[in-house]
């Protein structure tokens, strides 16, 4: 299958509020609590520095992500990021190619640094792959996540220089 990224047009946004929302509803990735509709949706993405969507060769879009400073002022020049890829096609490499454009694509806007707040720890498909792109950990907050069912996960920050 070959995937290709490239910004985000209106015409993307149902397919990008969809998976997006399915990120949410799984509550084990995202902190927020409330799924996106079509006016919060598009006023979400149109907030960020550069969204970014996975599209196949039939131009259905299978994943996003979101990019934006990790903070302000003297800390600005921090990116962070968000990915979400549809479930049905999880397993086929999308997230990283998501990953490394938007280390592309966060150098190219002047930030210096990608930082990933909240990592939650039991995301190990994510943990490998930010490690193998070369973040490094920064430590654990013990019980930052609350998961879906009630309970209580550790969250795991990530840098990585661009």
């Amino acid at each position: 299958m070959q995937i290709s990224i490239r910004a985000y047009a209106a015409s993307d946004l149902p397919a990008m509020i969809a998976i997006w929302n399915e990120v949410v509803r799984d509550g084990v990735a995202y902190p927020q609590l409330e799924e996106l509709d079509a006016q919060t949706g598009a006023a979400f993405f149109a907030a960020q520095s550069f969204c970014g969507v996975a599209e196949n060769e039939e131009g259905a879009v299978l994943g996003l992500y979101i990019l934006h400073p990790n903070n302000v002022g003297r800390c600005g020049h921090i990116a962070n990021a968000s990915y979400a890829v549809c479930g049905s096609a999880r397993g086929l490499h999308i997230g990283e190619t998501l990953v490394r454009h938007s280390l592309d694509t966060a150098k190219a806007l002047g930030f210096r640094i990608m930082q990933f707040n909240a990592v939650v720890a039991t995301n190990i498909h994510a943990r490998h792959l930010y490690e193998r792109l070369g973040f490094q950990p920064l430590g654990v907050i013990p019980g930052g996540f609350h998961l879906k069912d009630g309970t209580y996960a550790d969250i795991c920050p990530y840098y990585k220089t661009l």
